[in-house]
């Protein structure tokens, strides 16, 4: 199955053009939506999931018409936003009942095996009980994975998932989404590019609402192999840098700036970095490549 998005775009009421002829192809496994805040990434999540209308444009998810059978698309839909409210004293296990009635398991039978299975494999089981609203942040963004798997859906949409995590839940979230890519087209929005290097084999840069990229990650690298030097300067020449060079990052390193300068050519005194996706997105934002 795959999703087909062509020309779509969404213009705000004060003016913000949140989607710009957006053209994309996902299909099943994971795919990285990359950007900064402000870029357009959850506008188009919130479309895909049915939560706003489009301008104009059309999207397929197989031979569903996302923005017109909206009714169609959420049966085969699971969604998790960037913030989701939970009813305070409700356990895990009446909170899924509660959901998986209204997306149309009437059997109770069928209910009771379905949540027991969602709630093991995102090891939420020995915590059934107790009440959502008291769970850990990765603890609820599991629960958050467990609640889109109902009804086994054939599109996942993640909004921000990880923000917030400790690195040991973070490992564990990463481990749940890429079993559920194995067979399922799974939507990861975020402006962590960790998240789409470790997880996401096709990928997607937007910014101001535009795509600046999509494709496989390893032909991002490509786009930058042997045009990102690096150099350890002080505090005091940096903006003596930023001025003379393509910097498009820096960082401190041991209480000193690392800087990546984008250039065509070798740049006497730096040193050549090895390509990363963030280098990608740096240069992407800055229209480098």
């Amino acid at each position: 199955m795959e999703l087909i998005i062509k020309n779509l775009d969404k213009k705000y009421g004060n003016g913000v053009h949140a989607l710009n002829n957006v053209n994309l192809t996902i299909k099943t496994g994971m795919f990285g939506l990359l950007g900064p805040n402000g870029a357009g990434k959850s506008s188009l999540m919130r479309t895909l999931a049915t939560l706003q209308d489009a301008d104009s444009g059309s999207v397929m998810l197989g031979d569903i018409d996302v923005l017109n059978n909206k009714e169609a698309v959420r049966k085969v839909l699971g969604y998790l936003p960037q913030e989701f409210g939970v009813y305070p004293r409700t356990s895990a296990v009446d909170l899924m009942d509660n959901l998986a009635l209204l997306k149309g398991f009437e059997n109770k039978t069928d209910r009771k095996e379905m949540i027991e299975q969602l709630l093991v494999k995102v090891n939420l089981w020995d915590h059934r009980k107790n009440a959502v609203a008291s769970y850990s942040g990765g603890m609820r963004q599991r629960f958050g994975i467990a609640q889109c798997l109902i009804g086994n859906p054939k599109l996942v949409i993640v909004d921000e998932p990880t923000a917030g995590l400790d690195p040991g839940e973070r490992n564990r979230f990463y481990n749940i989404l890429s079993e559920i890519g194995e067979n399922t087209i799974v939507i990861l929005s975020t402006h962590i590019v960790q998240d789409v290097r470790e997880l996401c084999t096709q990928m997607a840069i937007v910014d101001k609402g535009t795509v600046l990229f999509s494709g496989n990650t390893d032909d991002a690298l490509l786009e930058v192999k042997d045009k990102v030097w690096e150099k350890k300067v002080s505090k005091l020449e940096l903006p003596k840098y930023q001025e003379n060079y393509e910097v498009i990052s820096n960082k401190l390193v041991g209480g000193q700036p690392l800087i990546h300068v984008f250039s065509n050519q070798s740049l006497e005194g730096f040193a050549k970095a090895e390509e990363n996706l963030e280098d990608v997105f740096f240069a992407k934002l800055n229209q480098l490549v």
